[in-house]
């Protein structure tokens, strides 16, 4: 199945949760770790990115400055406002969904990383996904896991 081109959501879908990660580092170290680790997402095998009907299945655009429309397995840029906001939106059979990372100033050497996630699952088997995905605590444990991994790479410098 060919990638749709891309189109930037207007409805609001329903938010899920926030994580915040405080990190040991400037807004725009913080900002180009958050992109090094969303732009190295993984590749997801053509056969399984089918059957889960994922709509943005490749690496697509400059990663190095990701700008609307760039996309990685899963997820297509839909705003990036260096080094402030990077809001990223896809879908796949079980769910329309969108996740925000928005960096805080706290201090000189210091910023507040939030991952505000929101999505919508439609149907039974939506909400299937959703218990599984969702209920089972999952989702929680891969974004704190990413928030990790953006604040290690900030706070070495990298």
């Amino acid at each position: 199945m060919p990638e749709r081109p891309y189109h930037r959501r207007v409805d609001p879908l329903p938010v899920v949760d926030e994580h915040v990660r405080d990190v040991a580092a400037p807004p725009q170290r913080t900002w180009d770790a958050v992109v090094a680790v969303v732009g190295g997402a993984p590749t997801v095998p053509g056969v399984l990115a089918a059957a889960w009907g994922l709509e943005h299945r490749v690496r697509r655009g400059d990663w190095a400055g990701p700008t609307p429309g760039d996309t990685v397995p899963g997820f297509a840029v839909a705003q990036a406002d260096p080094p402030w906001t990077l809001t990223l939106d896809g879908s796949h059979r079980f769910s329309r969904y969108e996740i925000r990372f928005a960096l805080e100033p706290v201090d000189a050497g210091h910023t507040r990383l939030r991952a505000h996630t929101a999505a919508v699952f439609p149907g039974p088997l939506g909400l299937g996904y959703r218990l599984l995905v969702i209920g089972s605590g999952g989702h929680g444990v891969v974004v704190r896991g990413m928030l990790a991994r953006v604040a290690r790479r900030a706070e070495r410098g990298a």
